[in-house]
Protein backbone atom coordinates (compact mmCIF):
# COMPACT_ATOMS: atom_id res chain seq x y z
CA UNK A 1 0.00 0.00 0.00
CA UNK A 2 1.30 3.43 -0.92
CA UNK A 3 2.00 5.48 2.16
CA UNK A 4 1.86 9.21 1.45
CA UNK A 5 2.75 12.31 3.41
CA UNK A 6 -0.21 13.86 5.17
CA UNK A 7 1.26 17.15 6.40
CA UNK A 8 2.02 20.27 4.41
CA UNK A 9 4.33 21.42 7.20
CA UNK A 10 7.01 18.74 6.89
CA UNK A 11 10.46 20.33 6.63
CA UNK A 12 12.77 19.35 3.81
CA UNK A 13 16.24 18.15 4.71
CA UNK A 14 18.75 19.30 2.08
CA UNK A 15 22.48 18.76 2.41
CA UNK A 16 24.48 21.97 2.25
CA UNK A 17 26.61 22.22 -0.88
CA UNK A 18 29.39 24.68 -1.64
CA UNK A 19 27.82 27.41 -3.79
CA UNK A 20 30.86 27.37 -6.08
CA UNK A 21 30.11 23.73 -6.98
CA UNK A 22 26.41 24.26 -7.75
CA UNK A 23 25.93 24.67 -11.51
CA UNK A 24 22.15 24.75 -11.39
CA UNK A 25 20.04 25.67 -8.37
CA UNK A 26 16.34 24.78 -8.66
CA UNK A 27 13.98 26.41 -6.16
CA UNK A 28 10.55 25.09 -7.12
CA UNK A 29 8.11 26.77 -4.74
CA UNK A 30 5.04 25.65 -6.67
CA UNK A 31 4.54 23.98 -10.06
CA UNK A 32 1.09 23.91 -11.57
CA UNK A 33 -0.62 22.24 -14.51
CA UNK A 34 -3.62 24.56 -14.88
CA UNK A 35 -5.24 24.44 -11.39
CA UNK A 36 -3.45 21.25 -10.29
CA UNK A 37 -0.57 21.80 -7.87
CA UNK A 38 1.92 19.17 -9.04
CA UNK A 39 4.95 20.06 -6.91
CA UNK A 40 5.65 22.26 -3.92
CA UNK A 41 8.63 23.29 -1.77
CA UNK A 42 11.44 21.53 -3.60
CA UNK A 43 14.98 22.91 -3.51
CA UNK A 44 17.33 20.83 -5.67
CA UNK A 45 20.94 21.98 -6.19
CA UNK A 46 22.70 20.27 -9.11
CA UNK A 47 26.46 19.95 -8.50
CA UNK A 48 29.09 20.28 -11.22
CA UNK A 49 30.45 17.05 -12.74
CA UNK A 50 28.33 14.92 -10.44
CA UNK A 51 25.29 12.72 -11.05
CA UNK A 52 22.18 13.78 -9.15
CA UNK A 53 19.54 11.07 -8.81
CA UNK A 54 15.82 11.75 -8.30
CA UNK A 55 13.92 8.89 -6.62
CA UNK A 56 10.44 8.47 -5.18
CA UNK A 57 7.04 6.84 -5.81
CA UNK A 58 5.01 7.42 -8.97
CA UNK A 59 3.34 10.82 -9.07
CA UNK A 60 5.79 12.47 -6.68
CA UNK A 61 6.86 15.11 -9.20
CA UNK A 62 10.43 14.03 -9.86
CA UNK A 63 10.06 14.12 -13.67
CA UNK A 64 8.15 17.41 -13.46
CA UNK A 65 11.04 18.97 -11.52
CA UNK A 66 13.62 17.51 -13.90
CA UNK A 67 11.85 18.88 -16.99
CA UNK A 68 11.42 22.25 -15.30
CA UNK A 69 15.20 22.54 -15.10
CA UNK A 70 15.45 23.15 -18.86
CA UNK A 71 11.95 24.56 -19.37
CA UNK A 72 10.77 21.48 -21.25
CA UNK A 73 7.46 21.76 -19.39
CA UNK A 74 6.83 25.10 -21.08
CA UNK A 75 5.53 23.05 -24.01
CA UNK A 76 2.62 21.74 -21.87
CA UNK A 77 -0.57 23.83 -21.87
CA UNK A 78 -1.39 25.24 -18.44
CA UNK A 79 2.10 24.75 -17.00
CA UNK A 80 3.16 27.40 -14.48
CA UNK A 81 6.38 27.55 -12.49
CA UNK A 82 6.68 29.62 -9.33
CA UNK A 83 10.18 30.00 -7.97
CA UNK A 84 13.47 30.21 -9.82
CA UNK A 85 16.12 28.07 -11.45
CA UNK A 86 19.53 29.71 -11.36
CA UNK A 87 22.00 28.51 -13.97
CA UNK A 88 25.39 30.11 -13.33
CA UNK A 89 23.53 32.86 -11.49
CA UNK A 90 20.98 33.54 -14.24
CA UNK A 91 17.32 32.74 -13.59
CA UNK A 92 16.25 30.68 -16.61
CA UNK A 93 12.61 31.67 -15.95
CA UNK A 94 13.36 35.36 -16.38
CA UNK A 95 11.13 36.76 -19.14
CA UNK A 96 14.19 37.90 -21.07
CA UNK A 97 15.62 34.39 -21.31
CA UNK A 98 15.01 32.37 -24.50
CA UNK A 99 13.93 28.78 -23.63
CA UNK A 100 15.66 27.51 -26.79
CA UNK A 101 19.00 28.85 -25.58
CA UNK A 102 18.35 27.21 -22.20
CA UNK A 103 17.85 23.81 -23.85
CA UNK A 104 21.00 24.31 -25.89
CA UNK A 105 22.97 24.41 -22.63
CA UNK A 106 20.84 21.92 -20.69
CA UNK A 107 20.23 18.83 -22.84
CA UNK A 108 17.60 16.14 -22.34
CA UNK A 109 17.39 12.37 -22.86
CA UNK A 110 13.92 10.85 -22.51
CA UNK A 111 12.52 7.62 -21.09
CA UNK A 112 11.82 6.00 -24.46
CA UNK A 113 14.62 6.10 -27.06
CA UNK A 114 13.40 8.55 -29.70
CA UNK A 115 15.81 8.61 -32.64
CA UNK A 116 14.57 10.41 -35.73
CA UNK A 117 13.71 8.45 -38.86
CA UNK A 118 16.93 9.45 -40.59
CA UNK A 119 20.47 8.18 -40.79
CA UNK A 120 22.59 7.61 -37.70
CA UNK A 121 24.86 10.41 -38.90
CA UNK A 122 22.00 12.88 -39.40
CA UNK A 123 20.50 12.00 -36.00
CA UNK A 124 23.70 13.17 -34.33
CA UNK A 125 24.17 16.14 -36.66
CA UNK A 126 20.58 17.34 -36.21
CA UNK A 127 21.17 19.71 -33.30
CA UNK A 128 24.42 20.95 -34.79
CA UNK A 129 22.68 21.88 -38.04
CA UNK A 130 19.85 23.50 -36.08
CA UNK A 131 22.42 25.64 -34.28
CA UNK A 132 24.13 26.44 -37.61
CA UNK A 133 27.42 24.82 -36.69
CA UNK A 134 30.07 25.80 -39.26
CA UNK A 135 32.96 23.56 -38.24
CA UNK A 136 33.97 20.01 -39.19
CA UNK A 137 30.67 18.11 -38.96
CA UNK A 138 32.26 14.68 -39.43
CA UNK A 139 34.59 15.33 -36.51
CA UNK A 140 31.75 16.50 -34.28
CA UNK A 141 29.57 13.50 -35.13
CA UNK A 142 32.39 11.07 -34.44
CA UNK A 143 33.25 12.79 -31.14
CA UNK A 144 29.63 12.57 -29.98
CA UNK A 145 29.29 8.91 -30.97
CA UNK A 146 32.53 8.11 -29.18
CA UNK A 147 31.29 10.05 -26.15
CA UNK A 148 28.16 7.89 -26.17
CA UNK A 149 30.23 4.69 -26.47
CA UNK A 150 28.60 3.91 -29.82
CA UNK A 151 31.21 4.76 -32.45
CA UNK A 152 32.80 1.31 -32.76
CA UNK A 153 29.39 -0.28 -33.27
CA UNK A 154 28.14 2.10 -35.98
CA UNK A 155 31.17 3.64 -37.69
CA UNK A 156 30.69 1.48 -40.77
CA UNK A 157 26.95 2.06 -41.08
CA UNK A 158 26.46 5.79 -40.46
CA UNK A 159 24.08 5.99 -43.42
CA UNK A 160 21.74 3.39 -41.91
CA UNK A 161 18.49 4.59 -40.36
CA UNK A 162 18.78 5.26 -36.62
CA UNK A 163 15.62 3.20 -36.08
CA UNK A 164 17.48 0.09 -37.29
CA UNK A 165 19.54 -0.01 -34.08
CA UNK A 166 18.68 -2.05 -30.98
CA UNK A 167 16.90 -0.36 -28.07
CA UNK A 168 20.10 0.18 -26.09
CA UNK A 169 21.92 1.49 -29.16
CA UNK A 170 19.03 3.82 -29.92
CA UNK A 171 19.24 5.29 -26.42
CA UNK A 172 22.98 5.80 -26.79
CA UNK A 173 22.31 7.43 -30.17
CA UNK A 174 19.93 9.83 -28.42
CA UNK A 175 22.64 10.54 -25.85
CA UNK A 176 25.09 11.21 -28.70
CA UNK A 177 22.57 13.60 -30.26
CA UNK A 178 22.17 15.37 -26.90
CA UNK A 179 25.89 15.79 -26.23
CA UNK A 180 26.87 16.71 -29.81
CA UNK A 181 26.07 20.37 -29.11
CA UNK A 182 28.15 20.10 -25.90
CA UNK A 183 25.59 21.22 -23.30
CA UNK A 184 26.85 21.90 -19.80
CA UNK A 185 24.12 19.85 -18.13
CA UNK A 186 22.52 16.59 -19.28
CA UNK A 187 19.09 15.61 -17.92
CA UNK A 188 17.96 11.98 -18.21
CA UNK A 189 14.36 10.96 -17.47
CA UNK A 190 14.37 7.22 -16.65
CA UNK A 191 16.74 6.48 -19.56
CA UNK A 192 16.93 2.75 -18.78
CA UNK A 193 13.28 1.92 -18.05
CA UNK A 194 12.68 0.50 -21.56
CA UNK A 195 15.97 -1.39 -21.77
CA UNK A 196 17.11 -4.91 -20.92
CA UNK A 197 19.65 -5.49 -18.09
CA UNK A 198 22.67 -5.58 -20.42
CA UNK A 199 21.73 -2.33 -22.15
CA UNK A 200 20.91 -0.80 -18.76
CA UNK A 201 24.38 -1.59 -17.46
CA UNK A 202 25.92 -0.05 -20.60
CA UNK A 203 23.96 3.17 -20.06
CA UNK A 204 24.90 3.25 -16.38
CA UNK A 205 28.59 2.86 -17.21
CA UNK A 206 28.21 5.57 -19.82
CA UNK A 207 26.63 7.97 -17.32
CA UNK A 208 29.60 7.57 -15.01
CA UNK A 209 31.93 8.40 -17.92
CA UNK A 210 29.81 11.36 -19.03
CA UNK A 211 30.02 13.14 -15.68
CA UNK A 212 33.70 13.79 -16.40
CA UNK A 213 32.55 16.18 -19.16
CA UNK A 214 29.01 17.06 -18.15
CA UNK A 215 26.86 17.63 -15.09
CA UNK A 216 24.15 14.95 -15.02
CA UNK A 217 20.72 14.65 -13.36
CA UNK A 218 18.69 11.45 -13.67
CA UNK A 219 15.19 10.36 -12.68
CA UNK A 220 15.03 6.67 -11.80
CA UNK A 221 12.51 4.28 -10.23
CA UNK A 222 15.37 1.88 -9.53
CA UNK A 223 16.92 2.55 -6.13
CA UNK A 224 19.79 0.19 -6.88
CA UNK A 225 20.55 2.22 -9.99
CA UNK A 226 20.63 5.40 -7.93
CA UNK A 227 23.07 3.76 -5.55
CA UNK A 228 25.27 2.57 -8.43
CA UNK A 229 25.54 5.83 -10.37
CA UNK A 230 24.35 8.86 -8.38
CA UNK A 231 26.73 10.98 -6.31
CA UNK A 232 23.81 12.72 -4.59
CA UNK A 233 20.18 11.69 -4.38
CA UNK A 234 16.93 13.61 -3.89
CA UNK A 235 13.94 11.72 -2.48
CA UNK A 236 10.45 13.00 -3.37
CA UNK A 237 7.12 11.91 -1.87
CA UNK A 238 3.42 12.65 -2.38
CA UNK A 239 1.33 14.95 -0.18
CA UNK A 240 -2.42 14.25 -0.08
CA UNK A 241 -3.30 16.55 2.83
CA UNK A 242 -5.37 18.91 0.68
CA UNK A 243 -7.20 16.25 -1.23
CA UNK A 244 -4.85 16.31 -4.21
CA UNK A 245 -1.59 14.56 -5.01
CA UNK A 246 1.23 17.07 -4.72
CA UNK A 247 4.85 16.00 -4.94
CA UNK A 248 7.56 17.56 -2.80
CA UNK A 249 11.19 17.03 -1.86
CA UNK A 250 11.56 15.21 1.45
CA UNK A 251 15.31 14.87 1.70
CA UNK A 252 18.45 15.32 -0.37
CA UNK A 253 21.98 14.22 0.51
CA UNK A 254 25.07 12.46 -0.86
CA UNK A 255 23.85 9.07 -2.03
CA UNK A 256 25.81 6.91 0.42
CA UNK A 257 24.63 9.10 3.28
CA UNK A 258 20.98 9.12 2.23
CA UNK A 259 20.80 5.35 1.83
CA UNK A 260 22.78 4.48 4.96
CA UNK A 261 21.56 7.19 7.31
CA UNK A 262 18.40 8.96 6.11
CA UNK A 263 17.27 11.81 8.34
CA UNK A 264 13.53 11.62 7.63
CA UNK A 265 11.23 8.82 8.75
CA UNK A 266 9.44 8.88 5.38
CA UNK A 267 12.75 8.32 3.60
CA UNK A 268 13.52 5.36 5.85
CA UNK A 269 10.12 3.82 5.12
CA UNK A 270 10.55 4.22 1.36
CA UNK A 271 14.08 2.78 1.36
CA UNK A 272 12.88 -0.18 3.45
CA UNK A 273 10.18 -0.92 0.88
CA UNK A 274 7.22 0.00 3.08
CA UNK A 275 5.65 1.86 0.13
CA UNK A 276 6.50 2.32 -3.52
Amino acid sequence: MLMEAQSQQQATKTHQYDAADVVLDCQAKQIFYSDFLAVRDSHVPIVKNKITGFIGPSGCGKSTVLKSINRMNDLIRGFRFEGNVHFHGMDIYDKKVDPVSVRRNIGMVFQQPNPFSMSIYENVAFGLRLNRYKGDMDEKVEKALRGAALWDEVKNKLKNNGLSLSGGQQQRLCIARAIATEPQVLLMDEPCSALDPIATRQIEELMVQLKERFTVAIVTHNMQQAQRVADQTAFFAVDISRGGRTGYLVEMAPTAELFSNPQEELTKEYLHGEFS
